[in-house]
């Protein structure tokens, strides 16, 4: 499944999470639900991921996570915040270069409407 694919799945399934749940709520609880909601179309999904860095040609195992995994190719990172800052975005490029992967996107949940708070984050493309 090509990454732009994927990253139409997790969008609608974004969309049914927050019309069911609405904002307000953890973290922890949109990425929880949805996992659940993009296991359920069959995509493949990993959780709290951990990603090392290399310096120096040492990996370094420095407490980086990824909130969720899809397919193994798109990087999905869960917000629930009044409003998203350049650090948001930059923890995501991050992850993107740090694992290799092209695409990634950023959620922010905390919101009455979810359309403008949904962010594509891309790496090397």
């Amino acid at each position: 499944m090509h990454e732009n694919d994927i990253s139409f799945e997790v969008r609608k399934a974004a969309y049914k999470v927050h019309t069911v749940l609405g904002p307000g709520l953890l973290e922890s609880v949109y990425e929880v639900a949805l996992a659940y909601e993009l296991r359920q179309v069959g995509l493949r999904v990993r959780a709290q991921v951990p990603l090392p860095m290399m310096y120096a040609d040492q990996r370094m195992d420095v407490g980086f996570r990824l909130d969720l995994l899809v397919e193994e190719k798109v990087i999905v990172e869960i917000k629930s915040v009044d409003a998203l800052l350049d650090v948001h975005f930059k923890q995501l490029l991050t992850y993107l270069k740090l694992s290799n992967l092209k695409l990634g996107l950023l959620i922010n949940f905390n919101v009455v409407t979810l359309k403008e708070h949904m962010h594509r984050l891309v790496n090397g493309l």
